[in-house]
């Protein structure tokens, strides 16, 4: 099973700070299910991530990783901090947890596609950045971009389904980080609402819960779970 990043890696930023959904900064108490995280924790060093994070590809080679802020397509448009491989990461606890939802899935059509795990802070920074510098700062007042991440954290995934036979991706309604009411996990209907609650109900299975504003988001509970700014290489 492989481990993240290079042994001598440290991370220098020591200070403390809050830390919520990747994308998104909903209301805890109105929100049970949503990515909150309450308090203030530091970042972790790069050693402690190498111990705690492991290589989804390493644990189960059937789920898909489409690996979007590695790359040009995603919604900023470029390549995010931090992100120097095409990979995804999880915290171990997460990463058994999603094993167990692609075993669940395997008797059916069904297979699992990540498009994002663990996110190195820097990389949360430059999406609130891009947010501020576009003009579209709404997008944090209205908690589709947050200044802090569970994916920080690596027990946040964003994921969708396949089928298993031709590697398509499942009609869900609206892309993968959408920023409107369409990706409001209920706000569906037919197939797609269909669609959606194969998801999450094979999530929630394994004690995954989701976000409501995000149909694709996940987050799984680890106790005492700690942000990391460890680049994924």
């Amino acid at each position: 099973m492989r481990r993240v990043g290079g042994i001598g890696w440290l991370c220098v930023a020591t200070f403390a700070v809050g830390w919520a959904c990747g994308v998104r900064a909903p209301d805890p108490e109105t929100s049970p299910a949503a990515p909150q995280v309450r308090g203030r924790a530091a970042i972790g060093s790069g050693t402690l991530a190498e111990s705690l994070l492991v290589d989804l590809a390493g644990l189960d080679t059937t789920i898909v990783v489409e690996a979007r802020y590695a790359g040009a397509d995603n919604f900023t448009g470029t390549r995010l901090p931090g992100y120097e491989a095409p990979r995804a990461l999880l915290r171990r606890e997460a990463a058994e947890a999603l094993r167990r939802v692609q075993a669940r899935l395997r008797g059916g059509p069904y297979g699992l596609k990540v498009f994002d795990g663990y996110r190195p802070v820097r990389a949360t920074r430059a999406m609130v950045r891009w947010a501020e510098s576009s003009g579209r700062e709404h997008l944090l007042a209205e908690g589709y971009i947050a200044r802090q991440s569970r994916h920080n954290l690596g027990v946040a995934v964003d994921l969708t389904l396949v089928e298993r036979a031709t590697g398509l991706e499942l009609n869900m309604g609206t892309h993968f980080d959408t920023f409107s009411e369409a990706a409001h996990t209920a706000n569906a209907v037919g197939d797609i609402l269909r669609h959606r609650q194969i998801l999450l109900h094979a999530m929630e299975a394994e004690g995954f819960e989701n976000y409501e504003k995000e149909w694709w988001h996940f987050s799984y509970p680890v106790d005492d779970a700690i942000p990391f700014d460890l680049p994924i290489r």
